[in-house]
């Protein structure tokens, strides 16, 4: 299933390179990647976006910008988010299990009951403005 959102194609194993997704409504929206064709949204603009429930499994999410955006109950296992911004985003009920979040900025985040088993969190900056190691 495909729709559009700002004028993107949202789809499994899409290609939103530094799309400006910007306050977009993706809730429950199915953008699972897999190698070799994994879902790339490097750089985007995810600022304050809804992507509750939604399937971002192995997705790259390389240094998005994730500014208060809602994760709730979003799968993100195996995703990349290395050096992504996730100022203040709500990541309860998260499932981040391996995820990449090397040099990724979580202060101020809110990640109650987030599933962080194996995640990489190294360089990040945790919740509380600490850095982990």
């Amino acid at each position: 299933m495909s729709y559009k959102v700002n004028g993107y194609e949202i789809k499994s194993y899409a290609y939103l390179k530094e799309a400006n997704l910007r306050n977009a409504n993706l809730a429950k929206a199915d953008l699972f990647g897999a190698n070799p064709m994994e879902a790339d949204l490097r750089g985007a603009n995810l600022v304050r976006a809804n992507l509750s429930k939604a399937d971002l499994t192995k997705a790259n999410l390389e240094g998005a910008d994730l500014t208060r955006a809602k994760l709730y109950s979003t799968t993100l296992g195996g995703a990349n988010l290395t050096g992504a911004n996730l100022y203040r985003a709500k990541l309860a009920g998260a499932d981040m299990v391996g995820s990449l979040l090397a040099e990724a900025n979580l202060e101020g985040a809110e990640p109650t009951a987030a599933h962080l088993e194996s995640a990489d969190l190294s360089g990040a900056i945790m919740p509380d403005g600490s850095t982990h190691a």
